[in-house]
């Protein structure tokens, strides 16, 4: 089986077989800047900023089952709906606004 590496990512190299061609081609992205799917791609980015931020909350607990975190988490954002802007429910229950370098260490852009 021949194999060949493709390139280097985070420190990894990437390895594949030679037999299956790759899949994605530069071309195939081309919709990401043709009109509005950049805006509404930057909003699943966000989401994930405020994802791991907010489960950083649970680890910086030591205990991600923490009941006062979870209750805070709960009272602060769940029960809420939109009664009141996002951001100040989520500083509410984060004591700060979301930082997407969570983002960037959970993907390992950053140490």
């Amino acid at each position: 089986m021949k194999l060949r590496i493709l390139t280097e990512l985070y420190g990894k190299k990437i390895v594949l077989i030679s037999q299956i061609p790759p899949r994605y081609r530069s071309t195939y992205f081309s919709h990401v800047f043709s009109g509005e799917y950049a805006v509404g791609y930057y909003s699943y980015v966000w989401s994930e900023v405020l994802d791991v931020d907010a489960f950083n909350t649970f680890l910086e607990a030591v205990d991600i089952f923490d009941k006062t975190t979870a209750d805070k988490f709960k009272n602060e954002i769940l029960s809420k709906g939109s009664t009141d802007e996002a951001m100040n429910m989520y500083v509410r229950f984060r004591g700060k606004q979301p930082l997407i370098d969570a983002v960037l260490k959970n993907n390992g852009m950053k140490k």
